[in-house]
Parts: structure tokens; sequence; C-alpha cells
């Protein structure tokens, strides 16, 4: 170019630092002859994105005249490098701020983890654009103050796509499920079009209740969205069908594709595993070997749990012996884990131990949790002694330990072991997590504690139907197993009788209210106890009706009498 004025050094040093190509952006800003406010403001903001704190300063500080935007430059700078301090110094000193550069600061401050900083720089801001509010959000959200998270959204007179998918998002991640459904809800009533993040956040947390009525909504809105074409869009619809226990759906959507990625082939092949179907989930695993697709660590865990799941110890341990020399995936302390399930399960328990005492590493809580697991299945206390004593070295205050040892204990009678095992937990605040299940009818989510808690408004219908159901089971032949009352870890509390176990009022309600032809579905927050593994068998029986039960560890589909995990789990 014959001659170049301020605008062409300007536009082509902006072209360069657009493109990522900081250090010949630094070259041609030292060429310029003339450096204009823009020119310099760029070229801190390239800096800046590299981290280089000390050359934009320079620049900044050599400024003859700065405006606003050259001073929020810097300080934005220093903020999203985590120089919060540096960033405040400048902010009191500099003349003249707007909003962009108070939302930078409070973004520093929420970047940082610094939420009580955040929260005074907040209330002195004169004037709280949307941008700052919605990073107010996040900020008290991820720091567990959901509370204030939705004051600050509430009082916002005005509301953008991202204030409406940051509380989503918030809500999911902290565990406030029925509120991020009722969130959603509310969103459309109001004419908000929901955004990606908010429906990846939705599809989640449908999938984390198995709300399989309001994941079919956001599926058809992603379908019109043509957001349904997205390979990673396509794998969060795989997972929340699968989690919805509708693994036919899940199927259909993950054959739409021709070209599949390792998180789609991972989320199938754990799906099948979940559901019971070993067989099928080993038969994708070969298909995506065939296709070309290389399997990583989680597709192995996958594989290897569908192995466990299903009783087939010889084919687990030879993809698991292969897993380095025919696939160059690294056995890490999750295979390991799996594999100490799988003959834990099989009642291979010297097997199992022998497996953790050679591990290349330290076995970690999930490896001696899963040998615990098996010690129960098959009563062997010496075992079950050493791994849970492990696990209380690891997880001092976790429950399952203490509480399957004091049962274990029970059952031989050793009531001065059990006793100490209770005043050990009192003393150190360890407590059980109650035992609950849910299901989903009238396209509302209902919650079911153990013991006959009479907080459902429809306790009285649900209580007639369960002595009902108690009536048929008694003449198919069910006695109810007490046992489980004092042995199974993993259920509601002792003093809760079988038959108010928070799995049966939700299967009750069920057949009271989702129409006949239609699976129920049932999830279950802990493991389902052998009791009521039993009467459900039962009640699909008598009842003719499809019902599948969710549970901490798997899927159970019981049909005629059957389970699908062949009463293997």
């Amino acid at each position: 170019m014959p001659e170049k004025n301020v605008v062409s050094w300007t536009v082509m040093l902006g072209g360069l630092i657009e493109d990522g190509r900081v250090d010949e952006a630094r070259r041609l800003f030292d060429m310029i002859p003339v450096k204009d406010v823009v020119a310099s403001t760029n070229m801190i903001g390239g800096l800046c994105s590299e981290g280089r704190l000390s050359e934009a300063r320079e620049i900044f500080d050599e400024m003859p005249q700065k405006n606003v935007v050259a001073w929020t430059s810097m300080i934005s700078g220093y903020a999203m490098n985590n120089k919060v301090d540096v960033a405040r110094k400048l902010f009191e000193v500099m003349p003249d701020k707007n909003e962009v550069t108070w939302t930078a600061m409070l973004k520093g401050y929420t970047r940082s983890g610094r939420i009580n900083e955040a929260a005074e720089l907040f209330k002195a801001m004169p004037v709280k654009p949307v941008a700052a509010c919605n990073d107010m959000i996040m900020g008290f959200g991820l720091n567990g103050e959901v509370g204030k998270a939705r004051w600050v959204f509430d009082q916002m007179k005005e509301k953008d796509d991202g204030t409406w998918s940051a509380l989503i998002k918030i809500y999911e991640r902290k565990g406030f499920e029925l509120e991020a459904l009722a969130l959603f809800s509310l969103m459309q009533r109001e004419g908000v079009r929901p955004n990606f993040p908010s429906i990846i956040s939705i599809l989640s947390v449908c999938g984390s209740l198995a709300s399989l009525d309001h994941g079919r909504q956001v599926h058809s809105q992603l379908v019109r969205s043509h957001f349904d074409l997205d390979i990673y869009v396509s794998s969060v619809l795989i997972t929340m069908y699968i989690k919805c226990g509708d693994l036919v759906t899940g199927k259909r959507v993950f054959d739409r594709f021709s070209s599949k990625d390792i998180v789609m082939w991972n989320s199938i092949i754990a799906g099948y595993a979940q559901h019971g179907f070993g067989e099928k989930a080993l038969e994708v695993f070969h298909e995506m070997f065939s296709s070309g697709a290389a399997p990583d660590e989680i597709t192995f865990i996958g594989v290897l749990s569908a192995c466990g799941y299903t009783g087939k110890v010889k084919e687990g341990l030879e993809i698991f012996e292969s897993m380095k020399s025919k696939y160059q995936v690294d056995q890490k302390t999750e295979h390991y884990a799996c594999m100490v399930d799988l003959l834990g399960r099989a009642g291979k328990l010297n097997e199992a131990m022998n497996l953790i005492e050679n591990m290349p590493v330290e076995a970690d809580a999930i490896v001696w949790g899963a040998l615990l697991s098996a010690c129960r299945t098959h009563k062997n206390l010496d075992l079950a002694e050493i791994a849970s004593k492990k696990l209380l070295q690891l997880e001092p205050s976790s429950a399952g330990p203490y509480i399957l040892l004091s049962n274990l204990y029970a059952s031989q009678s050793r009531w001065k072991d059990v006793a100490e095992l209770r005043k050990t937990m009192r003393a150190r605040n360890v407590s059980k997590s109650p035992g609950c299940s849910w299901i989903e009818a009238d396209n509302k989510v209902h919650m079911f504690t153990g013991g006959g808690s009479a907080s459902h408004p429809e306790h009285g219908m649900i209580m007639k139907k369960l002595e009902k159901l108690g009536a048929s089971l008694r003449e198919a032949g069910y006695c109810p197993d007490g046992s489980f009352v004092m042995h199974d870890v993993d259920e509601e509390d002792k003093v809760h009788s079988l038959r108010h176990h928070s799995e049966k009022m939700a299967v009750a309600y069920g057949l009271l209210k989702v129409p006949v032809g239609k699976p129920i579905r049932v999830m279950k927050n802990l493991r389902v106890c052998g009791d009521c593994h039993s009467a459900i068998k039962l009640i699909a029986q008598v009842t003719g009706r499809e019902i599948i039960l969710r549970d901490a560890n798997r899927f159970h589909h019981f049909k005629d009498g059957l389970c699908s995990c062949r009463d293997f789990w």
C-alpha cells in the first residue's frame, strides 16, 4: 500500500490480534508512526489475552491520553489473569468509570471466587447492567448461595437469555432439579426462546429426575431449532433417554448418525450396561472397534460394567487384560474397580482381593467400596472388615461402610461391635442419607420417602393400593423378607417396615396414575433392597404391567414376574 494512514495501521493491527497472531501484531504496533488510542487499546487487549501484562501495562503507561476503553481494557486484563488486587487499584484511580468497567472488575472477583468482595462491589454499582447481574447469579450460585442467586434474578427488570440459562445451570449443578424444571417452564410461558446452554442444562436435569415427559418436550424444541443435528446435543439426548429408562428412543437417536463420536458410542454402551443388556453392550463395543472408532478409558468402564452386571467373568477378564495390548488404553483405578466388582459379584472374593493387592496404584474408595458391596452379598465378614477399615480411612464421613459393617455384625449377633460402631458414628456426626423414590405422573415429579410418610396429598389412596397389592402378592406366594430391614446398607432405616419402602409407594402411585399400556418408571436414590426387588417382580406379574426401576446402581426392567438383571445386582 503506497500510503498508510492511522486507520490502515489500526485495521491491520486489529486483524492480527483477532487472528491470535499477537507476536506479529506487536511487531506491527512498534512500526506504527503515530500510535493513537484505538491502536494502543487494541494492543493492550491482545497482550492481556496472552497473559503478557507487563508489556500491556508499559503501553498503557506510555499513552499520552487514555479514554475509558483503554482503562477498562487494562483493568479487564488484570482481572482475567487473576491479578484482581492490581485491577482494583487501577479501578480506584480511574477518573471516569462506565458500566463495562464496573462489570469487568466484578467479573474478576467472581472468577477468582471472591464472592463477598464481588457482592460489595455489585451493591455499590450505580447502574446494574444485565451482564453484571448474570455474572452475580453465576458467582453466588457456584459459591453455593443459590437463594442469593435467585434474589438477583428476581430483582432484575430486564433479563436476556443468558440470565435464564445462568440460573437454570446453577439449579442443575447444585441439585435443585425441580426448581430448574419450574424455571424452564416459566421461561417458556414468558415467551423467552431457550438458548443452547439452557437446553443442555435442562436435558441433564430431565435425565437426573428421569422426567421423560419434559425430556420429550425439550427434544421437540431441539428438532424445531435444528439443534438435534448437532452431535454433542445428540449425545446429551441419548444420555437423557437412557437415564429416563427409554433405551429404545436413545438407540434411535444413536442410529440416526452415520458418523458417531466417542461420546455417542460411550453413551449407548453405558446405557446397555446400566439396563442389564450386557450382550448388547459388548456387541456395540465390537461394532465400534470395527467401524474404526478408537475406544477410550470411559468406553472400558462401560464395557467392564456390562460384564459385571451380567456375570460375564471370562469376557470381562479377557477385555481387561487386552486393554493395553490391543486397544492402547492404560488400566486406571476405575477399571480395577470394575474388575473387583465383576469378580465380587460372581463370588470370587479372594481373586478380587488378590487383584487389589497387586494393583500398580493405591486402591481408592471406589475399589474398596466394590469389594465391600460384594462382601455384603456373599456375607464374607472377614474381608468386609478389611474393606470397611480401608474405606473409613479414605472417607471417614461416609455412612455406608459403618452401616454395612454394623449390619453384618448384627447378622452374626456381634452386638457389642454393633454398639461400638454406632457410637463412633454419633461421635463423628455421621448420618445416613434417607431413602427416597420418585415418579413422574400428570407432568409432575412426585417424591416419596420411606416409613409410610404421609406428606403426599394422596397418601390415603396410596396406602389403600398397597393394602390391596399386599393381598394379591400373598396369594401369589410372596413372603416379606425381614432380613433386608436389618442387613441392607442402602435402604430405609431399620425401624421402617418393608411394606412402606419408598419404591413400593412410588410403584403403587404409578399403578394409580400411569395409563395401562405405558411403563411405570420409578427412580430411587439408593440401591433397591432384595425384598422390594422380589415384591416388584410379583407386582409386575399380577398386574400385567411393565415397571422400570432406576436405583443408584442400575436399571431393573420388571415384566411378567422377571427382571432384566436376572436377580444379579
